[in-house]
């Protein structure tokens, strides 16, 4: 939704050429629910859905600038793509060494951060089930928390972390960036670097009510896409959608003979 919205979109248009990846079935790959270009788009917070959507700012060469996990806002993006562009001038500095554009890359991530808003910040809440999925499975090793007493509330029905128990995803994003100096794309390791929170996200965008509210029968029957076969859970789900889908066709055949026959039927009676 942000590529769409100003000022992101004509920051975009007037500064760089954008193209896509269809990263389906790929190892970091998420899973969601099937969503077309053409269908409903919402709002969410900054670096949601790490695992579905990556935007790189890349040097000509392919050489990662920086890259944004998830969703952004459209204001945030810019900013992020602003620093993109500050990088790259450092990038190709001829006069700098190697060593000394790699610790102007970390620095430049890390300064980045410290000049976020608060409102930013807000905006780069961790998701709640993020939240519980770090806790759950690496409370100890996680680099997204930061008091891991404190982390484990949300294990805790009813219970949301405390301020000071995650990192924001801002600051996840720009600590993972500043140890990743000038990668090129092709070996840039993107499964460890968007590896937070749960890999299944999904907004059920295209099944909502007009007043925005998630339509639950529409929800659960939505086809899923992404790295299905690696989620146990979610490729359970296809599978049984897969056969409720069959046998919905099967049924309909059997109706579609049983009128077509019904049909001539009473069609030769009618002659008689």
């Amino acid at each position: 939704m942000s590529l769409s919205q100003e000022p992101a979109f004509s920051y975009l248009k007037d500064n760089f050429v954008v193209g896509y990846k269809d990263i389906t079935g790929a190892s970091y790959a998420g899973v969601s629910g099937v969503h077309m270009p053409s269908g409903n788009a919402v709002s969410t917070t900054n670096g949601a859905g790490p695992h579905n959507l990556q935007t790189f700012v890349l040097a000509p060469d392919g050489t990662v600038m920086t890259c944004l996990p998830g969703y952004w806002a459209p204001q945030d993006l810019v900013s992020e793509l602003k620093l993109g562009q500050d990088i790259y001038k450092v990038y190709s500095d001829k006069y700098l060494s190697k060593a000394e554009k790699a610790a102007r890359f970390r620095q430049m991530q890390q300064d980045h951060f410290r000049t976020h808003s608060p409102q930013e910040q807000r905006r780069s809440r961790m998701q709640g089930f993020d939240m519980k999925y770090e806790a759950k499975n690496r409370l100890q090793t996680s680099d997204c928390i930061l008091d891991s007493r404190m982390a484990s509330v949300v294990l805790q029905k009813g219970m949301k972390a405390p301020p000071g128990a995650f990192k924001t995803t801002d600051q996840i994003m720009h600590d993972r960036m500043s140890q990743r100096p000038f990668i090129n794309y092709q070996n840039f390791d993107v499964v460890a670097y968007t590896d937070y929170g749960r890999p299944f996200y999904n907004k059920n965008e295209d099944q909502r009510t007009a007043s925005g509210e998630v339509n639950k029968d529409l929800a659960k029957a939505q086809p899923l896409m992404g790295n299905v076969n690696e989620m146990p859970g979610a490729a359970k789900r296809a599978r049984r959608q897969q056969r409720q889908q069959m046998a919905g066709s099967r049924m309909m055949n059997r109706a579609g003979g049983y009128l077509a026959r019904r049909g001539i039927q009473t069609f030769v009676r009618a002659m008689r």
